[in-house]
């Protein structure tokens, strides 16, 4: 399925119906008074969080979403049905702003959380209660009010207890497709991953967190370089940052120099993601056989006070010992 993270549809919610204006007509009350029923309210529209859906696929391809008005009034003081709210489900994870100020209306980070994207119209009173002891017949009635209508921003952060983060080909999607049933695209060239992957690691102790593998940034991302800054929100939600940094004898470059230049674009695009639980990873340990650019960034860790992990996605080594960790340091930040 193709994955969408970020949509703008129109919302528009029912109006709501006419009040009536109607006389009671029965047999020997020759002038009976007023019974106009009242109008129904119009339906609202409503976001639902479900767990079914994880792509914002379908608003991408439907972009007018109309809930049902309510109906009229009815003589003998029968009110109008009001109109069936109209249930947009999006993922779990999905944020609803609106698209002119670009402020939050929800944030539906749990399943079954719903919001109100825009409210259903009242319907219009009858002109039964427009009665008085001056004015026995009135003949006029209010109309519905005309429901909400607007322009809304969906937009999905994954929810993950780990995000990967690092420069493409670092080994992040070697790493997630080893430590739990993930298969992303994996191969030897620049942004292989096009889209964030989602995988479950299981322990041995029957524990389990979700890691988010995203898809890789250069310098420059906030602005847009690379794969730009659009999936960069996924890193918001996660509980803790795993940096994945190579350390093979294959790169010339300094470890030290790409860790912080990812760094620096997540400081860039929101100064608070630093604030999160950040661990490191030097990988591709099997083909490093110069130990050069595995002690300065173990050096550098040190000197920062950053868990520092060397593995081998490929061999094995070290993977368990960071799994573990992983979830011990999950437990400990659990996303708020």
């Amino acid at each position: 399925m193709k994955f969408i993270d970020y949509a703008k549809i129109h919302v528009k919610a029912g109006d709501g119906g006419m009040g009536c204006v109607s006389f009671r007509r029965e047999k020997y009350v020759p002038k009976g008074g007023p019974d106009g029923g009242d109008g129904g309210r119009g339906g609202n529209v409503i976001f639902k969080a479900v767990r079914e859906l994880n792509t914002l696929l379908d608003l991408r391809y439907k972009r007018e979403y109309k809930a049902e008005r309510g109906e009229h009034g009815k003589g003998s003081n029968k009110h109008g049905k009001n109109g069936e709210n109209l249930i947009i489900p999006v993922p779990v994870g999905a944020l609803v702003k609106d698209e002119e100020t670009d402020e939050v209306i929800a944030d539906l980070d749990h399943e079954d959380a719903e919001a109100i994207a825009v409210r259903g119209g009242r319907g219009g009173l009858g002109n039964s209660h427009f009665a008085t002891s001056t004015r026995q017949a009135p003949k006029f009635a209010q109309p519905g009010e005309a429901g909400g209508e607007n322009r809304r921003v969906i937009e999905l952060k994954l929810l993950a207890d780990v995000g990967l983060i690092g420069l493409p080909n670092a080994g992040k999607s070697t790493l997630i497709s080893v430590i739990s049933s993930a298969r992303p695209k994996i191969a030897d060239y620049p942004f292989t991953t096009l889209v964030p992957n989602l995988g479950v690691v299981k322990l041995e102790d029957f524990r389990s967190f979700v890691v988010a593998d995203i898809p890789g940034l250069i310098e420059g991302a906030h602005k847009g370089a690379g794969l730009g800054f659009q999936f960069l929100r996924h890193v918001e939600r996660t509980s803790i940052l795993l940096h994945l940094v190579d350390i093979s004898d294959i790169l010339t470059t300094d470890p030290v120099e790409d860790f912080e230049n990812i760094n620096r674009e997540l400081v860039l695009y929101s100064p608070e993601l630093l604030n999160k639980p950040m661990a490191v990873a030097g990988t591709k340990i099997d083909i490093a056989h110069d130990k050069t650019r595995l002690n300065r960034l173990k050096d550098y860790c040190m000197d920062k006070g950053l868990d520092f992990f060397p593995i081998s996605s490929a061999t094995g080594e070290g993977i368990k010992e960071l799994e573990r960790y992983l979830s011990r340091k999950v437990k400990e930040h659990p996303e708020k």
